[in-house]
C-alpha cells in the first residue's frame, strides 16, 4: 500500500520551468552558490568534485552521479575542500556575463588543471514548500551512478536532458521541464529506496498501519474522514492510532488530511479551469465559505486572490526563474 502511495505522489510532480547551464571548471576551483527559490541539481562528467551544504558532510560527486538540493540551500562546489570559494555573482561579474532566463548559461573558469564538466540547473515547482513529499526531503540528496536503485536507462535520460536543455531546439523549454519530471521521479524513488532512516511524513508512509491510513487520505481526499474511520481502516484503536500518527508524521491525522486537500486545491486554483465551488467539492468541502477559511489558514490568503494574482502567484515559476537565473 505504501509503495503504491509513493508512486501516486511522485506522479503528481510537474516542473513549471527549468534553468540550465554547463560549467567547465579546471582545478583548482571553488564556487559558492547562493540560496535559490527552486531545486538545484548537479550532474558531473570528467574529474570528480566536492559539494557541501552547511550542516551536512561534504559529498564527493563522481561522473554519472546526480546531486539534488530540494530546498535550494546555499552550497559550495570545489575541486578541493581546501580551496577558498569565490561567490558565483562575483565570478559572473568578473567575466562580464549577464545570465539570461531563456538561454542556458555556459562558461569556463579555474586554474587550468584537471577539468570537471558540470551540467547544472534549477527546477521550479510552484508549491514545492507545501508539497507533502518535498517538505520532508533532506537538504541534499546524492544518488550515485552505481546505485542499485537507479534504473538502467537513467543514464540515457540524463544525456537526453542535457542535450535538450543545452541545444535550445524549438520546444526545448517544455522538453527540458518534462524530462526533469522523469528524472526527479526516478531519482527520488532511488533515494527513498536506498535510505532506511526516514523521518516525518516518509516515516509514516513506511509504517504498515499508518501508511494504510495515509494511502486512504491521499487516494480519496474528498471523503469525510474522521480519526475513528481512519483508525478502523488501520486496525488500531482511536487513541493509539492518533498517538502513533503524530509520533511518525509530526501532524494529526485530520491536520495531514487538511494540508493535503489544500495542496491539491492550490494546483486547481493555479490551473484556473474550475469554479471555486467545484474545487471545494473536489477536496471535500460542501461550501465555498468553509473551503475559503481552510485555504486562508493554509496559504495566508483567500483562494480567489491566490487564483487571480498572476504577478505574485500564477506566474511564480517565471518570476522565480528570472530572479534566480543568475544563480544556476
Amino acid at each position: 500500500m505504501a509503495t503504491d502511495l509513493l508512486s501516486d505522489i511522485l506522479a503528481d510532480l510537474r516542473a513549471d520551468a527549468v534553468v540550465t547551464g554547463r560549467f567547465t571548471l579546471s582545478a583548482p576551483w571553488a564556487i559558492r552558490k547562493p540560496a535559490v527559490s527552486g531545486a538545484p541539481f548537479r550532474i558531473c562528467s570528467g574529474t570528480p568534485f566536492y559539494l557541501s551544504v552547511a550542516g551536512e558532510p561534504p559529498v564527493y560527486v563522481e561522473p554519472g552521479d546526480f546531486v539534488l538540493l530540494p530546498h535550494g540551500h546555499e552550497h559550495v562546489m570545489a575541486s578541493s575542500l581546501e580551496e577558498q570559494p569565490v561567490p558565483f555573482d562575483s565570478l559572473m561579474a568578473n567575466k562580464g556575463i549577464q545570465p539570461r532566463f531563456d538561454t542556458p548559461l555556459e562558461f569556463t573558469a579555474g586554474g587550468g588543471g584537471e577539468t570537471s564538466d558540470l551540467y547544472t540547473g534549477i527546477v521550479v515547482y510552484r508549491d514545492i514548500m507545501r508539497s507533502p513529499l518535498f517538505s520532508v526531503l533532506p537538504p541534499l540528496i546524492h544518488v550515485r551512478a552505481n546505485d542499485a536503485a537507479v534504473a538502467p536507462w537513467l543514464a540515457s535520460t540524463l544525456q537526453t536532458f542535457i542535450q535538450e536543455s543545452m541545444t535550445c531546439q524549438p520546444g526545448w523549454a517544455i522538453a527540458a521541464a518534462r524530462l526533469a519530471d522523469v528524472l526527479f521521479v526516478q531519482l527520488l524513488r532511488a533515494h527513498l529506496q536506498s535510505t532506511a532512516n526516514h523521518t516525518g511524513w516518509l516515516r509514516g508512509l513506511a509504517d504498515p498501519q499508518i501508511g494504510r491510513a495515509m494511502a486512504l487520505i491521499h487516494r480519496d481526499p474528498r471523503r469525510e474522514w474522521s480519526v475513528a474511520s481512519l483508525a478502523a481502516a488501520a486496525g488500531m484503536s482511536r487513541s493509539r492510532f492518533s498517538a502513533r500518527f503524530v509520533e511518525l508524521v509530526g501532524d494529526t491525522p485530520i491536520g495531514h488530511l487538511t494540508s493535503y486537500r489544500m495542496y491539491l486545491a492550490s494546483g486547481e486554483l493555479t490551473n484556473g479551469k474550475r469554479k471555486l465551488i467545484e474545487i471545494a467539492e473536489r477536496v471535500g468541502y460542501s461550501s465555498e465559505k468553509a473551503f475559503s477559511r481552510a485555504f486562508h489558514r493554509w496559504s495566508g490568503m483567500a483562494p480567489r486572490r491566490y487564483a487571480r494574482s498572476p504577478q505574485d502567484l500564477h506566474d511564480l515559476s517565471k518570476s522565480t526563474v528570472n530572479a534566480t537565473s543568475s544563480n544556476t
